[in-house]
């Protein structure tokens, strides 16, 4: 909410400036206002508000982009036109002025046309032939058949009339707006995702790599089995990694091969345990859980002297997934540097599950837990 207001302060301000403005015209009689005419004071209030706030929440585009200087000087040319139209009323004495009422119309939707001008060329023609026919018809009431009681019978509809359609107008370039924001937001939303994708498989690769380096170099039978087992994990990475969203047995299938490839590097004695349960039936964003378990073997496993020990456990429950991940670490690397991996989930998270994950870590006596709760309801 906050955010929202800070976003349109002009309109709050436009609010403030047209009040004062009108207490002042009203205190030196300049104006009147018929307390008994709610609908003509409603409308007039709402016109007269955007009329005013409008040039406020456009002026620091304006001041960002001295290309439009053009524009800033017609806005200023409009607001010495509406202060005219405004004096003119007040001294001609007349009921309904037309000057006034077609000076308004007309400045209104010159201003929207400077203010939004790609919109207002699109709906021109309409609301040009639009206007042609209900301002030729005010004048015909109100000053060709010069008959005022004929006209006040009429009064409300026409200023119904006259003024819906700007404010249609203006909601509409509203809503423009808004899906056009939308649109970008949504697109960077994507482009950062991707980045931080690209940020995932090279990590992972570069620590793969390396083991099947040390297979090669010992001329190890089991080589081969660590090639098939990369490029499944590589085709799964390309292929589904690009995806949104992946059913939840690939991640485990995918995390059960990492951790083959490390069982085989090993040489010495490594607590492994994998759990598993009520994973059918979901889904989730792929290459999520493949950096804490990266992080447990590289911090972890590859660190301690021994006993050293990697708990895996995924479960689900009521569109929930469980994740969680221990492992011991020696106390020499107590303050070690996670890198960019987990920097990189929490982004995802927030991107992906924004305010339905619950990231929590802990370290203490030696251990290390992460834990990772996501609703996919």
């Amino acid at each position: 909410m906050i955010k929202f207001l800070k976003k349109y302060k002009a309109f709050l301000f436009g609010l403030i400036f047209f009040r004062v403005v009108v207490l002042v015209l009203t205190h030196f009689d300049l104006i009147f206002i018929d307390n008994s005419e709610y609908l003509s004071n409603t409308l007039s209030f709402i016109f007269y508000w955007f009329l005013f706030s409008l040039p406020i929440y456009y002026l620091p585009f304006l001041k960002e982009h001295k290309t439009n200087s053009l524009k800033f000087f017609g806005l200023l040319v409009l607001l010495v036109l509406l202060v005219l139209v405004l004096i003119n009323d007040a001294n001609s004495k007349m009921i309904d002025n037309p000057i006034t009422f077609i000076g308004i119309i007309c400045i209104g939707l010159l201003f929207t046309s400077i203010v939004a001008s790609k919109f207002f060329k699109k709906y021109a023609l309409f609301i040009l032939v639009f206007y042609v026919f209900s301002l030729s018809y005010f004048i015909y009431i109100r000053v060709y058949i010069d008959d005022i009681n004929k006209y006040l019978q009429q009064e409300k509809e026409i200023k119904i009339i006259l003024t819906i359609p700007f404010f249609i107008l203006i909601l509409g370039w509203f809503f423009q707006q808004w899906k056009w924001m939308k649109t970008l937001e949504s697109k960077k939303t994507k482009a950062e995702l991707a980045l931080l994708k690209s940020q995932i498989n090279p990590h992972f690769f570069f620590n793969t790599l390396n083991n099947l380096y040390g297979l090669t170099v010992e001329k190890s039978d089991e080589a081969p089995s660590v090639v098939l087992k990369l490029s499944d994990m590589m085709r799964y990475t390309i292929y589904m990694g690009k995806e949104d969203l992946v059913p939840l047995k690939d991640e485990v299938e995918y995390l059960n091969n990492y951790i083959e490839l490390h069982k085989i590097r090993y040489h010495k004695s490594v607590d492994i345990q994998f759990t598993y349960s009520n994973i059918f039936n979901y889904e989730i964003a792929p290459l999520l859980y493949i950096i804490a378990v990266e992080n447990a073997f590289k911090h972890g496993v590859e660190k301690s002297t021994e006993r050293a020990f990697i708990h895996i456990t995924i479960s689900t429950e009521n569109g929930i997934i469980h994740f969680e991940i221990k492992n011991n670490f020696e106390e020499l690397y107590t303050k070690f540097n996670p890198g960019i991996g987990l920097s990189n989930l929490k982004q995802r998270l927030q991107l992906l599950y924004p305010k339905k994950h619950q990231l929590t870590i802990d370290s203490s006596g030696l251990v290390y837990k992460l834990t990772l709760k996501i609703d996919t309801l």
